[in-house]
């Protein structure tokens, strides 16, 4: 392992964690720190920061996947940007291990430390998960799933086996929460779009299904309202599934807690989320969901008290929902905490630095929750007005097309939008792009043309 970097002519302001927490809270800190006070170093595996409420977007090719992402090097001038895993955190004496993909790890010490890595996907031990289910947490993820939906359109249409294409037009969702659902609905449009362009399919041959383990779907909303979005998706034709397991999908063969089997050759798995792994390896308090322990001023803390130097928020870390509205007594893990708690923290790590002793509380009362259900089609919830329909989704493209950082990403998704009502949904997929040297290869490999011979030149 390399020597640790010493920074020591400056304090080093750590972020572990480049997504909308970090990113915003690098911004504030740039902003605000004097000439020489301090080095904001940002570390994360991806260069650039994923706004995640679109992926469902991305999946149902509403927006270029490259316009859903923020690159941090562009948006943070003057941090230091890394591009690597923190593998592990020693707080005790002030430096984390770093481990580049494609170099050797290194040990980074800082000052100041703000966990700021997320969530990853909450995968339980069920046979067949592992092996054939894709999450959508990752920009990648929503690409690849895009493409597979429609290509498995495409080969449906020249399928002869009733039972064949059966399999490959069944889509499973498992989880009912936001992100499940938009998911769903998003691409259960787009897919039923693109089988209207074949001639030998019908929308009788595909088939969506939603299994949810718990009584409702869509918690963030009210009763009324995830009962009208159930109703919804069954008028669309969606199978949802409530109070029901997913027990078993080994070879994609799906087995239910209702008794019912069948085959599926998509799997999607959104059932809910877990802190970053990467807080297990660190000697950092945390709670039994693996969540960092901090204060409502997002200072970290532990049984000790508060432990010097280390912050904390957004949806690695338990933070207290001062409004009394979070589950648990927790602020629920979304986007709309994210960007409110950014500032408050980045206004205290400085005060901190600055040998200041008096922090802002976190506090957010929700404005409410708004979801798109495909096109033209969304739910929202501000307190109790409730909206449905085509203002919903108009509500939901304005609230998210202004929260994406940056105004050439707020630009470039709009941009999207409009040619997209204007032209059209585009539903061709691209193939081959988990093999790009497939077709290489295949032209390396193939035999020479014959030679013909050449005939002697007569006397």
């Amino acid at each position: 392992m390399a020597l640790i970097r010493n920074s020591k002519l400056r304090p080093r302001i750590l972020i572990v964690g480049g997504g909308y927490l970090g990113l915003v809270t690098a911004q504030n800190l740039l902003k605000n720190l004097g000439r020489g006070e301090a080095t904001v170093t940002v570390i994360d595996p991806n260069p650039y920061m994923t706004y995640q409420p679109f992926l469902p977007e991305v999946a149902a090719g509403s927006i270029e996947p490259r316009h859903a992402v923020v690159p941090l090097r562009r948006n943070l001038p003057g941090a230091e940007v890394i591009t690597a895993k923190v593998t592990s955190i020693n707080h005790a004496d002030k430096y984390v291990v770093v481990e580049p993909e494609n170099d050797e790890a290194f040990e980074l010490d800082y000052d100041h430390i703000i966990l700021a890595s997320g969530s990853v996907a909450r995968v339980l031990p069920i046979p067949g998960v592992k092996e054939n289910a894709i999450g959508l947490k990752r920009i990648e993820e929503a690409v690849a799933l895009r493409d597979h939906l429609l290509t498995r359109v495409a080969d449906a249409s020249l399928m002869e086996d009733d039972e064949e294409r059966r399999k490959a037009l069944t889509f499973v969702f498992v989880g009912g929460g936001f992100a499940g659902i938009e998911a769903l609905t998003e691409l259960e449009d787009v897919v039923r779009s693109a089988v209207a362009q074949y001639e030998t399919l019908t929308d009788a041959d595909v088939r969506f299904v939603l299994v949810e383990a718990m009584d409702r779907v869509m918690p963030e909303v009210g009763e009324a309202q995830a009962r009208w979005v159930v109703e919804h998706m069954r008028e669309r034709g969606i199978d949802v599934y409530l109070e029901t397991f997913l027990e078993d999908c080994t070879d994609k063969h799906i087995k239910l807690s209702n008794g019912e089997e069948f085959d599926a050759d998509t799997i999607v798995w959104s059932a809910g989320v877990k802190a970053n792994p990467i807080l297990i390896d660190s000697d950092l308090p945390i709670d039994e969901r693996g969540r960092v322990t901090v204060r409502a001023d997002l200072r970290v803390e532990g049984e000790d008290g508060v432990v010097d130097g280390a912050w904390a928020a957004g949806d690695n870390a338990a933070v207290p929902d001062l409004s009394g509205g979070g589950v648990g007594g927790y602020c629920v893990p979304n986007a709309q905490h994210a960007v409110r708690q950014a500032p408050v923290l980045a206004a205290n790590v400085l005060a901190a630095l600055r040998g200041e002793t008096e922090f802002k509380q976190y506090f957010h009362k929700t404005i409410g929750s708004v979801a798109g259900l495909g096109l033209y089609k969304g739910v929202s919830q501000m307190g109790d007005f409730e909206v449905r329909g085509v203002l919903a989704w108009l509500m939901h493209r304005a609230y998210h097309g202004y929260a994406i950082p940056s105004l050439d990403r707020k630009v470039k998704v709009f941009g999207n939008w409009i040619l997209n009502a204007v032209l059209g949904r585009d539903t061709m997929p691209l193939v081959d792009l988990d093999v790009p040297r497939k077709n290489f290869v295949e032209a390396a490999t193939s035999k020479p043309a014959p030679q013909k011979k050449k005939e002697p030149a007569n006397a």
